[in-house]
């Protein structure tokens, strides 16, 4: 017969119960471990990204913009029309190298022709009244000098028989009643010659503002012909100066108002840049400072001229006088790159431009670890910038590796690994 044994029952229950609480326990101790686990870092394609180290030294610090070769102001030549006219021939087309006398277009316009006959015959027919009234004012001229000559004649007659008479009187071979009378008549003649003279001065000065008056008309007639003559030759449209023809936007048969653009010229070798500067950038640039423009065919150096004080659509308008040597194939309107020298910064530390972020600001870049095998987000506070480098302030050291590409896709993690 069995017997009953309770103690065992207590013991095999406080037995489960201990098991129990031991599987309680490391349950929980393998869920807070597993909780305070990090997540694993996102992997990264090395090939990806683009890294920079740090580095001391000197900074120079540039600005970079696009543009455009342009003429200068000196070597364009646009020509308006001066009358109202057709064209009837064009002799040479845009791209054309052009002398200064060249004949661009040939236009046609009948009253500025007859204008032109009918000013020449105005000049001549004021030269010939010029002429007549000369010829008549000196012939009445010597007329009156010729009178004038015969009193002054007289007058000397009459002064030396007055003397001879005084010179009897005085002697008393003739009576003073006739020595009176030679005297009387010396006076006379006195008073005529003295008016006779100044009557042939005021005479001399009425021919020359007569001639005077004959010549403004000739002066007035040559002018009109001049004008007339210079609107005849604008038919005949020149280019004015050596180059080359941009535009000529003309068609044989078209007619054009006074004022109206017949063509532009320009000469090649005479061209500058002008560079389109993004505003936050422009601020630091001045006239002087030195700049290079790269053609695509070469680079020219130059100088910054002017900068414009507004602002046009997020950039301001930098232009920049051109001292080197053109390379083939420079010609106006041709895009370029320009690159402007601002400052050199000594003894600072910095690393390439990152992606985003701007100067004299704090941004978040990712700093390799020294294996090369992982990075850590780390805050950087940066100063000033250049086309292709920041200035490094705080949180990075001479010799670390960051990654400089756009890591927006990992805003929310501090670590990442890259295979």
């Amino acid at each position: 017969m069995d017997i009953a044994r309770p103690e065992f029952k207590r013991q095999k229950l406080r037995r489960q119960i201990v098991l129990a609480a031991i599987g309680i326990v490391v349950i929980a101790a393998l869920t807070v471990g597993v909780s305070r686990l990090r997540p694993a870092a996102p992997s990264v394609e090395r090939g990806t990204v683009w890294t920079d180290t740090v580095k001391h030294g000197s900074m120079l610090r540039q600005v970079r913009g696009p543009g455009s070769l342009v003429p200068t102001q000196e070597a364009v030549r646009q020509i308006p029309a001066e009358t109202e006219a057709t064209v009837v021939r064009i002799r040479m087309l845009p791209g054309s190298q052009v002398k200064a006398d060249a004949i661009l277009l040939e236009m046609s316009n009948p009253q500025v022709e007859q204008a032109a006959v009918d000013a020449q015959l105005q000049l001549k027919a004021a030269q010939a009244g010029y002429q007549s009234l000369r010829v008549k004012l000196e012939s009445d001229l010597m007329t009156q000098k010729a009178g004038a000559a015969t009193v002054n004649a007289d007058y000397s007659q009459a002064q030396r028989q007055a003397d001879t008479d005084k010179a009897l009187y005085d002697l008393g071979v003739i009576s003073g009643l006739a020595y009176k009378a030679s005297k009387g008549k010396a006076d006379e003649l006195t008073t005529r010659n003295d008016l006779e003279g100044q009557r042939l001065v005021i005479n001399k000065k009425a021919v020359e503002t007569q001639l005077a008056q004959e010549q403004a008309k000739i002066d007035q007639a040559r002018t009109l012909a001049d004008l007339k003559k210079k609107q005849l030759d604008a038919l005949k449209v020149r280019a004015g100066i050596d180059g080359v023809l941009v535009d000529l936007p003309l068609q044989v048969g078209q007619h054009v108002q006074p004022g109206a653009m017949l063509a532009k010229v320009v000469e090649p070798n005479h061209l500058m840049a002008t560079l389109k500067i993004a505003e936050t950038q422009a601020r630091d640039v001045r006239d002087g400072e030195p700049a290079a423009i790269d053609t695509h065919n070469g680079i020219i150096s130059g100088t910054v001229t002017r900068v414009d004080p507004a602002v046009q659509n997020g950039t301001v308008t930098v232009d920049v006088k051109l001292t080197g040597e053109l390379p083939g194939g420079a010609r106006p309107d041709l895009s370029v790159d320009g690159t402007i020298d601002l400052e050199r910064l000594d003894n600072i530390l910095y690393v390439g431009r990152p992606a985003f972020g701007q100067e004299n600001s704090t941004i978040s870049l990712f700093k390799l670890d020294a294996d090369g095998k992982e990075a850590t987000r780390v805050p950087v506070k940066v100063g000033r910038e250049s086309v292709n480098s920041i200035q490094i302030f705080e949180g990075l050291h001479e010799g670390e590796t960051v990654i400089l590409s756009d890591m927006s896709r990992w805003d929310k993690t501090d670590r990442i690994r890259l295979e």
